[in-house]
């Protein structure tokens, strides 16, 4: 019997007794009680595997227990003892799965074999791997590679990126879209351009002399726990925390360290944040503008009045460009603008710049909250000001940290996964392999779905995840799958994507990270960047889920020598998959400078860290400097809109069983929903003005005006601590309601962080 929905206040630390018990529980859910146990002892050891969830940096002196209650989750659900086998399909056609939930689909567990689709019997029927190999790849070589997608998740190894991407483009292809594209590419866009790297400066020995965090957008309790172990360390030197969510997020509140005897068996906890400021939903600008506004009127009256500067002088003297053109539009800024728009005061965003004033060092840390926005380029750049105005780049305890959810994501971008062919050395992957890469720019994810909606795609090869649930405007595009001529998913876990799939379809199982991986050279090892930009390898230490799985980079060398011409190029890929240090030897012929003596220091503990100039302040930039974005009048989405009186702001969410599209249960305690999914918390004052009661049965529905009717029905409202004006539910159950247009400028990262709604009890959706 299922249990019944509940809403109630949540109000312990995050950490505790509660992520004792949630991993406890989900190792007994998957049957793994004692196999998991054993594993979890190795996750994220420099002997060890690395998470296969979040990106956070590993220690190079880990804690015994070197795990946080959503990495046990993803550990418990990889070596899960439940499988999805043959016979599975035999019960149950593609048509009936499709009512499933996203939960009930991947709780299956782990896939088994080699599958296609059959039309005649809509199930999936397993074939022998060369079979399907040299099927997919006689397709591959009909089409145009130009209408082929070429789609990678963040977990990839860089040993199965690298050869995924090189693959693509002896293809003939740059359509290399990731999971890159739906949440740090706003990152990736903005930094450049006023720093000139592309990712953050930072390294967890940082965290040891930093004085004040700045966190904007991130919900660190739940999609990157073991972070609040240094976090708990600074404040206990008394570093001050200031924090702007619009939610009151637990993990940025207060924590009990689970492996803190005083802590488990006291009511002793850690209170994080010294200052948290519930910024409205898309108001991150408005709040850092007050910031900065307030910095450089104190710094002006401190050289009126012949005092010390409250701006660090010397260092905007001589690192950097563009100062005076962005301080006079600081001065011209409306403090009353500010208000409205960040739904904050001016005493408390004065009192964040007197914390960032008589601080030495400042950590500005951010999350999709911050790039999920039409303006998330805008907005990364605003916090990259905000640094350079105290010299807080390039120096010990100080920097930017873009916190990167998936755990290589930042790592693909790094060996050549990205549509933008300017980033990728292609002609040293010319000289290397005998072959001419593509130069044209290939689809970004948005892109993508625009090609899947309208035709232009022919093929989709997906290298893990779940894309079609991952991406916005389901109802538009789920239809359009079905059309398309041939889809290949490389997966661990059944999941929706599989059953939107194309005229030709094929499953292919792959192992996981945390399992054994034995090749003709013996048990591999892979490698991953973290969050940090420092380099890992990862072991696998779990038995295999099946004898028929083969590793991802035996299936992507299956692809390429089934779809290649002797034409194309020139890759033992046979010696690749046999020793995976030959493909580290050519990742680091392919980018010295970042990967010398890649085979000999992977294995170091705390990995090794990739050379970024901006952390040495060398500035890769046009100017040479690091540069100042002046903010342009910002303007709305031209075909969505903020106004009227029943409009919200919406954001979409993860709950804290949760991570990316994949739920391990219905829970999410930190907010206190049990048993549903099915929600929307709104601020009760909207309650009243809107006429909704609690726990009432709504209609969410898109504001724009492109004639596509968005909505979600079913809700139930409930009140919640969130700005007057804004709205909370979860990812990717409310992506329906997102446009594909409705992006971050230049950089296409769908805008889930900011949706225009209205809502509307259901009983009166149709007046």
């Amino acid at each position: 019997m299922s249990k019944l929905p509940r809403i109630e206040k949540y109000s312990h630390p995050a950490g505790g007794w509660g992520s004792a018990k949630a991993v406890a529980s989900i190792l007994l859910k998957e049957h793994v009680a004692v196999n998991g146990s054993r594993i979890l002892m190795h996750q994220n050891k420099p002997d060890g595997f690395a998470c296969v969830s979040c990106s956070w940096a590993k220690p190079a002196d880990p804690h015994l227990f070197e795990f946080c209650e959503n990495g046990a989750k993803a550990t418990a659900w990889e070596v899960t003892s439940k499988r999805v086998t043959p016979e599975f399909f035999q019960h149950h056609t593609l048509a009936a799965l499709e009512a499933w939930t996203d939960f009930e689909l991947e709780s299956q567990g782990r896939l088994t074999e080699p599958m296609r689709y059959d039309a005649a019997t809509d199930r999936y029927l397993p074939i022998p791997w060369q079979q399907a190999f040299d099927e997919i790849g006689a397709q591959l070589r009909g089409f145009d590679p130009k209408r082929v997608v070429f789609y990678a998740s963040g977990r990839a190894s860089l040993e199965t990126s690298y050869m995924y991407q090189l693959f693509a483009r002896m293809y003939g292809t740059n359509n290399l879209p990731d999971s890159s594209n739906m949440c740090h590419e706003s990152t990736s866009v903005a930094l450049p351009e006023t720093i000139g790297v592309p990712v953050g400066t930072v390294t967890l020995d940082d965290f040891q002399h930093t004085d004040c965090f700045f966190f904007f957008g991130h919900n660190t309790g739940t999609n990157a726990p073991r972070m609040l172990h240094p976090l708990q360390e600074a404040r206990q030197r008394h570093a001050r925390i200031v924090t702007f969510n619009p939610i009151k997020e637990r993990g940025l509140v207060s924590f009990a360290n689970p492996q803190s005897p005083g802590q488990m068996l006291t009511p002793d906890e850690t209170c994080i944040s010294t200052q948290y400021h519930q910024v409205k939903i898309g108001g991150d600008i408005a709040a850092v503008t007050g910031i900065c506004k307030a910095l450089i009127d104190a710094d002006d009256r401190a050289q009126k009045e012949g005092a010390p500067r409250v701006l660090d002088a010397a260092f905007i003297a001589e690192h950097t460009h563009g100062f005076d053109t962005f301080a006079d539009a600081m001065r011209a800024a409306n403090w009353r603008d500010i208000e409205v728009e960040s739904g904050l005061t001016r005493s408390a965003l004065e009192a964040a710049a007197t914390d960032y004033a008589k601080s030495k060092a400042v950590m500005i840390l951010y999350g999709m909250g911050i790039t999920q926005h039409r303006e998330g380029v805008l907005a990364v750049q605003m916090l990259t000001n905000l640094m350079l105005l105290g010299g807080n780049i390039g120096k010990p305890g100080a920097g930017i940290c873009p916190i990167r959810g998936h755990s290589n994501v930042q790592g693909q971008r790094t060996v050549g996964i990205t549509e933008k062919p300017s980033l990728v050395p292609l002609d040293k992957l010319a000289e290397m392999y005998r072959f001419n890469p593509p130069r044209d720019v290939g689809m970004t994810t948005v892109d993508a779905c625009e090609g899947v909606r309208d035709g232009t795609v022919d093929a989709f090869i997906g290298l893990g995840g779940n894309f079609a649930r991952a991406t916005p405007d389901h109802g538009v595009l789920e239809p359009a799958w079905k059309k398309l001529p041939l889809t290949v998913q490389i997966a661990t876990h059944l999941n929706r994507s599989h059953l939107l799939h194309g005229r030709a379809a094929y499953l292919l199982p792959c192992l996981g990270r945390i399992e054994v991986d034995r090749q003709a050279g013996g048990a591999q090892i892979v490698t991953v960047e973290d969050s940090t930009a420092c380099i890992h390898a990862s072991r696998g230490f779990a038995a295999p889920a099946s004898e028929h799985l083969l590793s991802e980079p035996a299936i992507v060398a299956g692809l390429a020598k089934a779809t290649l011409t002797p034409q194309s190029g020139s890759v033992d890929w046979d010696a690749w998959v046999g020793d995976y240090s030959l493909v580290r030897d050519a990742i680091e012929r392919t980018y010295p400078d970042q990967f010398k003596d890649f085979n000999q220091r992977m294995s170091q503990p705390g990995g090794f860290h990739r050379p970024l100039a901006a952390a040495k302040r060398e500035w890769k930039t046009k100017t040479g400097k690091a540069n100042f974005i002046t903010p342009p009048d910002a303007s709305e989405d031209p075909d969505m809109s903020f106004e009227g009186e029943r409009t919200l702001r919406l954001m979409t969410t993860r709950g804290d069983s949760q991570f990316n599209t994949t739920v391990y249960s219905l829970d999410d305690r930190f907010r206190g929903v049990f048993n549903t999914r099915q929600v929307l918390l709104m601020n009760r004052a909207d309650m009243t003005r809107l006429g909704l009661t609690e726990d009432e049965a709504v209609t969410v529905a898109t504001v724009s005006n492109d004639g596509v009717e968005r909505k979600v029905d079913g809700l139930r409202v409930h009140a919640f601590d969130i700005p007057a004006g804004c709205a909370m539910s979860y990812y990717p159950e409310c992506n329906p309601l997102i446009p594909l247009a409705h992006h971050a400028k230049r950089a296409k990262v769908p805008a889930g962080k900011a949706v225009p709604v209205t809502v509307r009890a259901m009983a009166r959706s149709s007046s």
